[in-house]
Order: C-alpha cells, then sequence, then structure tokens
C-alpha cells in the first residue's frame, strides 16, 4: 500500500489540528486531532474491501514469431470485474533472459467487463520456453487514499525460436555467388545454355538442330548442380553462455545454424545437426526438404547451455559414425579457450581428409577496442596487455587448424553470418566437398 494525495492532506491536516490542540487550553480541542484519523483508518479500510472485490485477469499475446535477438510486440489485454470506474498502474517483468523498458503504465478503466489493451516490445536473448512471470500492478482506492498493490499472473508461455533467414543477409554473404549451377561438359545433365562452337569442343555436345536452324555451329552447355552433405555442430559448452554482443554466444551460434541450414537446404543439400558439450546432445542425421529445416529449427529451440566443458574430439567422433560421404562440417565453438585448442586440433585430423571441417567461432570486439585503446590511467595498460595476449592467442590458434588444413574463421558477431556463408559459397564454387 501507498499513500495519495488525499491521504496525506488528512495526515497533514492531523498534524496541524494536533499542533493546535497542544496550543490551545481547551481540553475538548486538544483531541480534535482523533477525528481526521478516525477517517484516515475508516478510509483506508473501505478502500481495501473495495479493491479486494475487484478482479482483473490478464492475457498477453505476441504479435508475430518470438524469434532470438529480434525485439518483438507483445499485446497485454486487462479485463476487470468492478462495475465501476477503476486506474491502475502496472509494472511489466520480463523473464530474465529478455530484454524490456522498465516503465510503469498507468491504465483507466470506465466500467464493468472492459477491456483496456496496450503494446510494449520486448527482445528475447535465450533459446526454450519460458513461463512469464507474474504483473506487478497497483489499485488506486476509489476515496484517493492509497494504491494497493497485488500481483496478477499471466497464463503466457514464451517460446523463442531461432531467428529466420532474411534475404539481406544472404545477400551480404553468398546469395549471388558459387551457388548457383556451374556449366560443365558432360551427359544426363539440364542444358544450361547454347553458345558459338569453340575449337575443341566434343562432337556430342554440337547441337544440330541449332545448327541446321542457324546455320552456324551450335554447341550446348550443360550445368550440373552439387547436392552437398553438410553436418552443422553447435557448441553448447560452459563458454557458450557468455555474452557476445546483444546475445551470448550459444544464441549467435543457434541463429547461425538455423539460416545457414534453411539457405543449404533450399539450394538441394542435405543438412544434418549436432549440438554438444562434453558430449554429444543432440543428434540428427542429414536430410532434405522444409521439414529437415523444421526439425532443426525444433531442435535448436529445444537446445539449453550445459555447464560443462566442451568437447569437440567427442562430436567429431560422432560426426564420422553419422556420415559416411565426404560432408561440409560446420563446426560453430570457441576458439579462444587454450585448453579446447588442442581438442579441436584433434577433431580437425579426425575429420581431415574425408570430410572438410569449416570451423567458426565469435572475436571479441570489447577486446580489440581494449587493444587500441590510449592508456589513460595507471591500469589502461595492463588491461591492454592482457587484450593483446587475448587476441594474439586467438589468432594463433586459428592458424594452427589452417596449417593442418582445416578452414577456420573468426569474425565479431554480427559479421559471423557473412564469413560464414562466403565459405560456404566458396567451397562450392571450388568444388571442395
Amino acid at each position: 500500500m501507498s499513500l495519495r494525495q488525499n491521504a496525506l492532506l488528512l495526515t497533514v491536516l492531523t498534524v496541524l489540528i494536533a499542533i493546535a490542540g497542544d496550543w490551545s487550553s481547551s481540553a475538548a480541542f486538544s483531541g480534535a486531532w482523533r477525528l481526521p484519523v478516525a477517517l484516515l483508518l475508516l478510509g483506508l479500510a473501505y478502500e481495501s474491501w473495495c479493491v479486494a472485490r475487484v478482479q482483473f485477469t490478464a492475457a498477453l499475446q505476441p504479435r508475430g514469431r518470438i524469434a532470438l535477438g529480434q525485439p518483438v510486440q507483445l499485446e497485454l489485454t486487462l479485463q476487470q470485474s468492478a462495475a465501476r470506474a477503476a486506474t491502475l498502474e502496472i509494472a511489466i517483468d520480463a523473464p530474465e533472459s529478455a530484454d524490456m523498458a522498465a516503465d510503469v503504465h498507468t491504465l483507466s478503466f470506465d466500467g464493468v467487463g472492459e477491456a483496456v489493451a496496450m503494446r510494449v516490445s520486448m527482445t528475447p536473448r535465450r533459446l526454450g520456453s519460458q513461463a512469464w512471470p507474474a504483473l506487478r500492478i497497483r489499485v488506486a482506492g476509489p476515496l484517493g487514499l492509497a494504491w494497493w498493490s497485488r500481483r496478477l499472473p499471466v497464463d503466457f508461455e514464451m517460446r523463442v525460436v531461432p531467428d529466420l533467414l532474411r534475404r539481406v543477409a544472404t545477400a551480404a554473404g553468398a546469395a549471388n555467388s558459387g551457388v548457383q549451377s556451374r556449366p560443365i561438359v558432360g551427359a544426363g545433365a539440364e542444358i544450361l545454355q547454347l553458345r558459338d562452337y569453340r575449337i575443341g569442343d566434343p562432337q556430342n555436345l554440337i547441337d544440330w538442330k541449332a545448327v541446321a536452324r542457324t546455320g552456324r555451329m551450335v554447341t550446348r552447355d550443360f550445368s550440373e548442380d552439387q547436392h552437398l552433405e553438410i553436418v552443422i555442430a553447435v557448441d553448447a559448452g560452459r563458454t557458450a553462455a557468455l555474452r557476445a554482443g546483444r546475445l551470448d554466444r550459444l544464441g549467435h551460434y543457434a541463429n547461425l545454424a538455423a539460416r545457414f541450414a534453411e539457405y543449404a537446404i533450399a539450394n538441394d543439400d542435405r543438412v544434418g545437426l549436432i549440438v554438444f558439450a562434453d558430449r554429444p546432445l543432440a543428434v540428427l542425421p542429414p536430410g532434405r526438404g522444409i521439414g529437415t529445416v523444421l526439425n532443426i529449427r525444433a531442435l535448436l529451440a529445444a537446445t539449453t547451455l550445459a555447464q560443462a566443458e566442451s568437447n569437440p574430439l567427442n562430436a567429431a567422433v560422432r560426426i564420422r559414425s553419422l556420415v559416411r560421404h565426404r560432408s561440409l562440417v560446420v563446426l560453430l565453438t570457441d576458439l579462444d579457450d587454450a585448453t579446447v585448442a588442442g581438442q579441436l586440433a584433434s577433431a580437425a585430423r579426425l575429420l581431415l581428409p574425408k570430410h572438410l571441417p569449416l570451423i567458426a567461432g565469435l572475436a571479441s570486439p570489447e577486446a580489440e577496442a581494449l587493444r587500441d585503446a590510449e592508456a589513460r590511467a595507471w591500469l589502461d595498460p595492463y588491461e591492454s596487455l592482457a587484450a593483446q595476449d587475448y587476441c594474439a592467442r586467438l589468432e594463433r590458434n586459428v592458424r594452427a587448424l589452417r596449417a593442418l588444413g582445416a578452414p577456420a574463421l573468426i569474425a565479431p558477431p554480427e559479421q559471423l553470418e557473412s564469413a560464414v556463408f562466403g565459405a560456404y559459397a566458396d567451397f562450392r564454387r571450388r568444388r571442395r566437398i
């Protein structure tokens, strides 16, 4: 309960009457302060009784899909049971894994059964299903004496799923390069184009009907689509809980894995998924079609952080048993942990040369800023040295993996997706898989 203006006025009146009665010589007037006190207490009791009879219900609905890391509008609808006007203040608390402005909203009801709707914006930061906490509300008493605090439960479970593939993301990385069909010489493939005959073209590629129509030599170019097999390995170990920009590392990995799978399957590739920590936690064999995309997104949405050190070597062993043909293995993991670097190298050796492992990790813009920052305080040089050592260790791990023949890359959170898409396009263009 919090007192409002009318209650404060009665309180001030009580104090003034008590002071005047103390100065007065009249015995009757000295006890006059009890009257406003009694009025205040009776009024508060009446308000408490009235507010207790009013029932409020709340319904919360998202306007669209709740995608990880993307702002979403929520529509909150409140309804009251009282037959009189009512005013309340509401503070909407989001789950710990979501960001929302800590604003207090004031709502007014004119009569019984009236529903009042409002919209708020929220950004989820973690995958999975999370129950929405109860709303904190306080109802204004009809006499204007106090606010009466209550907790209003909301029957809403927030289910956060990986973000969808956006056309702007694909254009930045690989949509227009390396993933189309390429012309080759062969039979049984689709005709890509007709062109003028060049010396050395095989006779079986000459289009004699076109020659008869045009009176000049014409050769057919054929196209052959690559149908790759891809396994995405997502690190859900202890270090995946570290914050990297707007999301933790697992959030970035999950969004990238979902988008990459959607894009690769659109190119008729087979895509599978492994989520691992100290051991494989979830496995989905490679498949094609929209059903595979939905299964990958559902598996990622159900992924939670594991309180265990990551072991990519165990994930590599599972990948070897999962796919028999040469595959592209996209390993999204931490490259800055020195204890993991040895296991990453062992995992790369196990996958090579049969498979092509692409190892991708997140760089730290904060560490790079500290490394290059100008010293202004006595502690700044030490922070800069620590940041330099961190960045140098990260680069050494990347060079060591590349020396083994495993493509490795690091990029800031906002650039990691385009870097992986670009590497995928380059592998297809160069026929490395």
